[in-house]
């Protein structure tokens, strides 16, 4: 598929926001993460589905960057295929050996988390889901016996599923 620029590449404009534009013009999108910081969880999240591909843009926490951006990768390759991830059901196309569940993010967490895609998309509202993986005990953050630290490194950004266990 050939992608078309969604915007012009503004003179002046720093490398980050060249790099967005070109590999959303290349590709479709860009991943952009978020590093480990003063105990709090790396981050990756996407930038240009919602734009080349009418889908929800999607974030990961608590991931590596390689684990994040293979993940992403993924479900943006299908969407160039023309295959849809179903928003509202888990799925263990993601994680090998893990369920994951799609959290649709409230909007209160945007500012804090996904700074350049709210820049991409110019105050234009648009979708966002978290990919919610389990930890390798099998807990969820929202599950009782999860451990602290799996809710720390993973905070639920939005409502927890009414599917999920």
């Amino acid at each position: 598929m050939t992608h078309k620029a969604p915007s012009q590449i503004r003179i002046g404009a720093d490398y980050g926001e060249r790099k967005v534009l070109a590999d959303i013009a290349e590709c479709g999108w860009h991943c952009m993460n978020v590093l480990e910081d003063d105990g709090h969880p790396p981050w990756s999240f996407t930038i240009g589905l919602y734009e080349t591909w009418r889908h929800p843009e999607l974030i990961i926490l608590g991931r590596s960057r390689a684990t994040a951006h293979h993940v992403l990768d993924r479900i943006a390759a299908a969407l160039d295929d023309n295959h849809r991830p179903d928003l509202n059901q888990p799925t263990s196309d993601l994680v090998p050996g893990s369920t994951c569940f799609l959290v649709e993010v409230a909007d209160r967490y945007y500012y804090d988390y996904v700074g350049y895609a709210r820049w991409f998309y110019r105050g234009k509202p648009f979708p966002l889901y978290q990919i919610v993986w389990p930890s390798n005990d099998g807990y969820y953050p929202w599950s009782p016996n999860a451990p602290k630290s799996v809710k720390e490194w993973q905070p639920i950004l939005g409502k927890v599923p009414t599917n999920a266990h």
